[in-house]
């Protein structure tokens, strides 16, 4: 789920404002050149924060469960979209065995706050195991080997998108997009430290929904986004699907696509009949049967 806050005015890293307030048109170029260094001094490098600021106990039929909410947001600028997913402790506890499984050697000192015995669902118990976790989270980030496997993106992502899939496959697309949103959201604050490719599935996804949602402009715009990373990393299944769907729906808003339509024909020239005449929703749906 997204939340968004405006600005609160103050500089990034990516404004170019001199710090002093004048306007630029009024600095000789030395004196913009010595404000770019200034402005890079202060830069901060961009990384990810996770907090845990909130928890909600669960009541089943027969148990109960307690289920966390995790921020993920962005230091070194000011994120407006502080994004977030909720999460059991057995999820936490499944991914943490998850990575042990890869990098027992480079995880031996990190322990996963452990589920007590008694006193589960004691408000003190929880708001300290909400910090804990907080903690945890921050600290596999700061192993390398960790922030770049895809056991840390799937934690955040996978079952939104399993989820956001099975509403896809039965029609529900208002409700899928919903999720991809908050998915995409979440991948693209990950994606420095992940695949390049990581988010064209979920952006092919948002395609397919708007599509048949009648929104062609948002289809085409998501189908478009997804295309370089599909032709720049040969994700030639994507990429032969987007291409069609970005010819379909460009004819349907007037789009120029004739060279859309020449890399299409080329695409499938080149490949001799290797690449599959699977449409594009075909193509996702098959990403988690």
């Amino acid at each position: 789920m997204a939340e968004s806050e405006r600005g609160s005015g103050e500089l990034t890293e990516m404004d170019p404002r001199p710090a002093d307030g004048l306007s630029g048109s009024s600095l000789t170029t030395s004196e913009l050149r010595q404000n770019w260094k200034q402005l890079k001094s202060r830069e901060i490098p961009v990384r990810l924060l996770f907090q845990v600021p909130s928890s909600r106990v669960v009541q089943e039929p027969l148990r109960k469960h307690v289920v966390y909410r995790v921020v993920v947001m962005r230091s070194g600028s000011f994120d407006s979209h502080q994004v977030w997913v909720e999460r059991r402790y057995r999820d936490f506890s499944c991914f943490h065995q998850q990575l042990l499984e890869e990098f027992e050697e480079e995880l031996e000192d990190l322990v996963l706050p452990r589920k007590l015995l008694t006193g589960n669902f004691s408000p003190e118990n929880i708001s300290e195991r909400r910090l804990a976790l907080q903690d945890y989270l921050a600290q596999l980030f700061s192993t390398r080997c960790v922030r770049h496997s895809p056991h840390f993106s799937k934690f955040f992502t996978e079952p939104e998108l399993k989820q956001a899939h099975t509403l896809l496959r039965s029609g529900q697309f208002t409700l899928a997009v919903e999720l991809l949103q908050t998915v995409l959201e979440i991948q693209e604050k990950l994606v420095p430290w992940q695949k390049p490719t990581l988010t064209v599935p979920t952006l092919s996804a948002l395609a397919v929904c708007y599509r048949d949602l009648d929104e062609p402009e948002r289809a085409f715009g998501n189908a478009h986004r997804a295309l370089p990373a599909a032709r720049r990393y040969g994700l030639q299944q994507y990429r032969a699907a987007l291409l069609e769907l970005l010819l379909e729906v460009g004819y349907q808003l007037g789009r120029p696509v004739a060279q859309l339509q020449d890399e299409l024909t080329a695409l499938r020239d080149a490949e001799r009949g290797e690449v599959s005449s699977r449409s594009l929703k075909e193509v996702v749906i098959y990403e988690f049967l």
